[in-house]
């Protein structure tokens, strides 16, 4: 199994920053991508930043500038260091991880219980 376990949420007033982290253990033969996702009340999850192992990073343009996307990769370990924070980016944020547990294994996709973000004043 692989395991996500998130840490860093809390509550902020509006232009703080906060920095999430995400760690991955568990069996794990290769990892395709790490990033964060985020779901506000009655919204749809969507992505707030992706790196690849190989590739580009990716931002929500909603986020761009503001906040940052990181690897520690010797700790498979995601960072997310959330600048100028609003009050539209409260939302439960989620760490993803899309890899293969075995050399022959299917890409799945994995995710942690979730982190909660408020930003009010």
């Amino acid at each position: 199994q692989v395991q996500l376990v998130e840490s860093g949420g809390g509550l902020v007033q509006p232009g703080g920053s906060l920095r999430l982290s995400c760690a991955a253990s568990g069996s794990i033969f290769s990892i395709n991508a790490m990033g964060w996702y985020r779901q506000a009340p009655g919204n749809q999850r969507e992505l707030v930043a992706t790196m690849p192992t190989r590739g580009t990073t990716d931002y929500a343009d909603s986020v761009k500038g503001r906040f940052t996307i990181s690897r520690d990769n010797a700790k498979n370990t995601v960072y997310l260091q959330m600048n100028s924070l609003k009050p539209e980016d409260t939302a439960v944020y989620y760490c993803n991880l899309r890899g293969r547990r075995l050399p022959w294994s299917n890409e799945a996709a994995y995710w942690g219980q979730g982190t909660q973000v408020t930003v009010s004043s």
